[in-house]
């Protein structure tokens, strides 16, 4: 029992050590375990600021996505049937008893669903299914799946920051798809209004973040971002058309406006004036340092 319990509070300390060096809340608290937990730490912001390549085994994602879409063509997934079924009456004896089911007992079954449900978008998040559709693109069978496994990703996530990371991982994942989808003006420029759209739903909560603490860790975290994605981003400029150069350039002139942000941010942080003047979609707009009046 006692090695349990230790091995509980080292791991809710192992968390706290870990989202305070993403830009979390300070908990001023110290324990005996920090000095083991520390190379831990650095690892894990590490993999936070830039993720490693996911690795998978060429025959298992072949053979898992073969399985999948043979399962969805024998289910009919994905398609909507020609006509309803017909309903099926059902004896007087029946919906009597039915109509007798006291609420309580809905409630439970409600509730029993609701676990299910969680339970599966947790099991989607980590099992093999987001390994065969990683490699999915809009138009593909499988992307729907890959999208929600994302969205099962935020459902499970702690904190805004982590929140706020995963948007910005997905748009580099967008920005894969966006180079597989040249020369198709419309998948092309689709492709990169949502991964413009996760740049901004990322960067409005690690901006607020950091204003909110008061404290310039989770803009580091936005300046690597917008330093490797610019860098990716402007090799779609290569060879590409003129209708996707355009619209490249827009998703240019996005992460430079973002780098614009953060660096006011850090300063208002910096001469103390963490209240914002306002709000827009990158998030709060800071208030002007005295001395840059």
């Amino acid at each position: 029992m006692d090695n349990i319990l230790f091995s509980r509070r080292r791991a809710k300390r192992f968390a706290q050590l870990l989202d305070e060096a993403n830009g979390g809340r300070r908990h001023h608290v110290r324990s005996r375990v920090d000095g083991q937990l520390a190379p831990l730490v650095a690892v894990g912001q590490r993999l936070s600021v830039d993720p490693p390549a996911p690795e998978v085994d060429p025959e298992f994602r072949t053979g898992l996505r073969a399985m999948l879409l043979a399962t969805a063509e024998r289910d009919g997934m994905g398609t909507t049937p020609a006509t309803a079924e017909p309903s099926v009456a059902r004896p007087a004896a029946t919906t009597a008893r039915g109509s007798l089911l006291p609420a309580a007992t809905a409630r439970r079954a409600r509730a029993r669903g609701a676990i299910l449900i969680g339970i599966a978008a947790g099991a989607v998040a980590v099992s093999g299914i987001s390994a065969a559709s990683e490699n999915a693109v809009p138009g593909d069978a499988l992307y729907g799946m890959k999208r929600s496994t994302e969205r099962a990703q935020l459902a499970l996530a702690s904190s805004d920051i982590s929140r706020g990371q995963l948007f910005l991982d997905f748009a580099r994942t967008r920005l894969g798809e966006a180079a597989e989808l040249r020369g198709d003006a419309i998948g092309y420029s689709a492709v990169l209004d949502d991964m413009d759209a996760d740049t901004r739903q990322g960067i409005r909560l690690l901006t607020a973040a950091a204003l909110q603490r008061a404290e310039p860790s989770s803009l580091d975290t936005v300046n690597a971002f917008v330093a490797s994605q610019h860098k990716a981003v402007s090799r779609l400029l290569d060879g590409a058309n003129r209708a996707d150069r355009e619209r490249t350039r827009r998703s240019l002139a996005l992460l430079d406006t973002i780098r614009e942000r953060s660096d006011a941010l850090r300063d208002a942080i910096a001469c103390g004036l963490p209240a914002p003047a306002g709000s827009d979609s990158l998030g709060p707009a800071p208030t002007t340092c005295p001395g840059d009046r």
